[in-house]
């Protein structure tokens, strides 16, 4: 299992703020119900892959009870995953969240309800084993720190105890709050839950916020444990596994699709504030964002030198074989985005180095949508005219004389004269001082240490003259390896990389 914690925290350079971070992360893990005052914290599981998995915690300034939110368990729900989203970036002043806005990221992306399974069918102890069991494996850990779980779903037409019509019967999901059963008695504890009082008490709150009567939520009780139920294929659902293996109460709610889809997130925002009062968890509701997705700019290295920024349909130039790297997407969410280079890699090539054969595009999707394209073209040759951004290797261009640097290790003086690496242990702290060659005016080079910001309120990429602590300056995502072992120092001249060294951390 592959993750990295992030944190919503923009200081991570300095060490009273990442040490802060790490206990935050360590408490979530060994002492989930101690609250951290106003933190949230970030988990990634299976970067890089189609099933990317997000995990937002938020801790309010007081203690109290966890309420956990799960949208977009099948892909083809999307008022569940949009109102979900919008519950990451809380703030509590008690209670805490566990936020996990799309459960089930390649399905959204495809717009279908299961890829290999039904992710909510999986929570049985039987089961294949696939992406789908990998997510279900960190959902059941997240359930068990949790007091109550909510499972976002948008369902077909209109839930009625009595047949009403085709599109309003007991049959039907929408507009209800589902449970397993009307009072679970825990046999290890000896404490009893009463789900049907509780998601009619939602309900009711529910309902005093919505005008019309047709819309208005039920109690949905699928007995689910029954041989008389007509539900039984919920046994291998989340909402089953946490009432019946951890204990605490759990809600699948439902929209109705046939619902406008602002409505619908409107709908689920209100069942999550409701349920959010009933436990005593204090925030304030967030706003509706629909806004039409833009891709603002995508951050592309061509064989691991310096990274361009590339604003939306831009062409990149690059030469036929060279290999890309895209680190960064930025666009007016914050969430959801990937992109696919038509014709190589997966359906999300986000953090991969693909070798680049033919012309091809870069599409930028924010869930299913597609919100913006950059174009990759093979450079033209000498004399013909092209725009857009040219990232050409060192041989394609004039040659410069060998280049010199100069460091300060821990106060002394190194010089690397050829060589091409640079080898310190973590903690050192280096300073470039220098780069120098025949013929080049010093003024003429950029020298980035991709990893570091030297100036956080003006970041020109200059950093030649800051003491560079390895120990806790650097941002291991812009590492070479990934791994924060290997960094680069690139030195561009009028904008073209024409020398790199390797910084070697051990």
């Amino acid at each position: 299992m592959f993750f990295r914690k992030k944190s919503f925290f923009l200081s991570r350079a300095i060490n009273a703020v990442f040490l802060c971070v790490a206990l935050c992360f360590i408490s979530a893990i060994f002492w989930p119900g101690i609250s951290m005052s106003q933190n949230r914290t970030h988990t990634v599981y299976f970067e890089g892959s189609d099933h990317e998995l997000s995990v937002f915690r938020i801790y309010g300034k007081k203690s109290g009870k966890t309420l956990m939110i799960v949208g977009g368990i099948q892909g083809d729900e999307p008022g569940g995953h949009l109102s979900a989203d919008l519950y990451a970036d809380f703030s509590l002043s008690k209670g805490n969240l566990i936020v996990v806005p799309r459960a089930n990221f390649l399905s959204i992306v495809l717009k279908q309800r299961q890829i290999n399974e039904d992710m909510n069918r999986k929570f049985a102890e039987s089961g294949r084993a696939n992406y789908e069991s990998k997510i279900v494996d960190i959902l059941k850990k997240l359930i068990a720190e949790s007091d109550c779980f909510l499972n976002l779903h948008d369902g077909s037409g209109f839930f009625s105890e009595k047949w009403e019509s085709p599109e309003k019967n007991p049959k039907r999901y929408g507009q209800s709050i589902i449970a397993d059963t009307d009072v679970y008695k825990n046999k290890k504890t000896g404490q009893t839950v009463a789900l049907g009082e509780m998601a009619r008490s939602v309900a009711r709150h529910i309902n005093d916020r919505i005008e019309n009567p047709d819309y208005h939520f039920k109690f949905n009780n699928h007995k689910t444990k029954l041989t008389s139920s007509i539900h039984k294929e919920q046994r291998k659902s989340a909402t089953y596994y946490a009432l019946y293996q951890c204990g605490i109460p759990a809600f699948g709610i439902e929209t109705s699709k046939s619902l406008p889809l602002k409505l619908k997130i409107h709908h689920h925002n209100l069942a999550i504030n409701a349920f959010m009062n009933y436990f005593g968890i204090i925030a304030e509701t967030p706003a509706i964002k629909l806004a039409t997705p833009e891709l603002e700019y995508l951050v592309v290295m061509v064989n691991d030198l310096l990274p361009v920024a590339l604003k939306n349909n831009e062409t990149l130039h690059i030469n036929r074989g060279d290999s890309i790297f895209i680190s960064h997407i930025s666009a007016n969410y914050k969430r959801g985005l990937t992109v696919d280079i038509l014709g190589y890699g997966a359906r999300n090539d986000m953090r991969r180095d693909i070798q680049i054969k033919e012309p091809t595009e870069i599409v930028v999707r924010k869930d299913y949508s597609p919100c913006g394209v950059i174009y990759i073209d093979f450079a033209n040759l000498p004399g013909q005219k092209a725009k857009g951004i040219f990232v050409l290797k060192s041989s394609d261009k004039k040659p410069l004389p060998r280049l010199d640097f100069t460091f300060k290790v821990n106060g002394k003086k190194r010089v690397l004269d050829g060589t091409k690496s640079l080898d310190v242990i973590r903690g050192d702290k280096i300073e470039i001082v220098s780069v120098t060659g025949k013929g080049v005016q010093p003024s003429s080079l950029l020298v980035n240490f991709k990893g570091f910001v030297g100036n956080k309120q003006n970041n020109t990429g200059e950093d030649r003259g800051y003491v560079i602590d390895t120990g806790k300056d650097l941002w291991k995502r812009y590492s070479k390896d990934k791994a924060g072992k290997v960094y680069l120092i690139v030195v561009t001249h009028h904008q073209h990389a024409i020398e790199t060294v390797s910084v070697n951390i051990k």
